[in-house]
């Protein structure tokens, strides 16, 4: 039994790490660890910036506090064969684009900022329109138009989740124009 004196009185039996790639990967199933110690410490230590995708192997990330500290417009944090996580930062007055995934059902959380959601089942008759905020979630169906609109005064962020993934293996698009260009490079 692992003894952490800041865990008391909840003690805990610490996950075994796991080695893969000749680095090792740490599971922290406290609650106190999980919340100061944050990403991933045996590559960051605390508060960096997650700028690589670490699917398809096994991951821990405080998602709130990456999302808020990613400065990128889109960055692929971890694609699995099924599933992928990404963080987006929104400047003010920016948006997603409108798209569509047809075989993407699509999960996005508001961590920080103000914005507007619009879904529709065609491009030009968009009837769904709901206002965003911390902590918001939205479920984009699979074939759903839609658009996250930045209202407010600072960067919006949040954090997506396609499943099945959407974009390629390690994602790094930093603005809006790079991520536009991306797409039109790869047909989307």
């Amino acid at each position: 039994m692992y003894n952490d004196p800041y865990g008391y009185p909840y003690p805990y039996y610490a996950n075994a790490p796991i080695y893969q790639d000749g680095r090792q990967y740490y599971y922290w199933v406290n609650p106190y660890e999980a919340a100061h110690f944050g990403y991933y410490q045996s590559d960051w230590g605390r508060n960096k910036i997650i700028s690589k995708d670490h699917g398809p192997n096994p991951f821990v990330v405080d998602i709130n506090e990456a999302a808020e500290h990613n400065k990128t417009f889109r960055t692929a944090i971890w694609t699995g064969q099924h599933l992928q996580v990404t963080l987006m930062s929104l400047n003010p007055g920016e948006d997603i684009g409108l798209e569509i995934h047809p075989s993407t059902d699509q999960f996005l959380r508001i961590e920080e900022g103000h914005g507007i959601v619009r879904m529709g089942r065609r491009k030009n008759h968009l009837t769904f329109e709901r206002k965003l905020s911390d902590d918001s979630a939205i479920m984009v169906p699979a074939g759903t138009w839609h658009n996250v609109i930045n209202t407010g005064r600072t960067p919006l962020k949040l954090y997506s989740i396609y499943a099945p993934p959407h974009h390629p293996r390690g994602t790094v698009q930093v603005t809006k124009a790079e991520a536009q260009a991306a797409e039109s490079t790869h047909g989307r």
